[in-house]
């Protein structure tokens, strides 16, 4: 089955590497999108990264799962919730380090450091300071609570042991959607995909 990985904030496609070159799968099941290439520069917001989403995953010919950490996650369950059946329907979700209610307070202090940083520091990240700073403010009011039920596929859920900022919303997760299981790595943190790879693959093998 193919999957489809989502990256963070902050990440690049790249950042799939550690996880993918452990899977015992073709080529042709992996797919990893540069997420900010689905909005031209100045233009990146949450809704443009879910339309891009939607035709990535409109384009499939064959089943597939969405795997998606912190941004990645979100979108991947936001567009679970959308389209629950059918032949754009996702098969399963991993989500590392999701969220499924943006933290108002808490994208506003990132965005609140981000605007300190220099430009340089966004070289590498696939998309500007003003553009990363566009789209946290198009996400600060994200509430996906009301749709959760509507998710059909089985979901793994995985957080990192010291992703504190995560770890309360993985847990109601593991509550809410109806069919979850949620994973705890020991001493790992947030950008799982980077932090416990072989961690992260392992249970990829098993949602098979």
């Amino acid at each position: 089955m193919k999957t489809i990985f989502l990256h963070g904030l902050g990440q690049t496609a790249a950042d799939w590497q550690p996880v993918t070159r452990l899977l015992d799968c073709p080529p042709a099941e992996v797919d990893c999108p540069a997420l900010f290439s689905w909005a031209e520069p100045g233009q990146l917001t949450y809704p443009r990264l879910l339309a891009g989403l939607e035709r990535r995953c409109g384009a499939q010919q064959q089943p597939f799962r969405l795997c998606g950490l912190s941004l990645g996650a979100v979108l991947a369950l936001d567009y679970a919730i959308r389209h629950p059946d059918g032949p754009a329907a996702p098969a399963a979700l991993i989500l590392a380090g999701a969220q499924y209610k943006i933290p108002t307070r808490l994208i506003d202090a990132q965005n609140f450091v981000f605007r300190l940083m220099p430009r340089r520091a966004f070289e590498g990240a696939g998309a500007s300071k003003q553009d990363v700073i566009g789209l946290c403010r198009s996400m600060r009011t994200l509430d996906l609570s009301r749709g959760l039920r509507r998710v059909a596929c089985p979901v793994t859920l995985v957080c990192g042991e010291k992703d504190a900022a995560n770890l309360k919303a993985a847990r109601r997760l593991a509550k809410l959607l109806p069919h979850a299981q949620l994973h705890i790595l020991p001493g790992a943190g947030h950008e799982l995909n980077t932090d416990a790879p072989a961690a992260l693959a392992a249970l990829l093998k098993q949602a098979r």
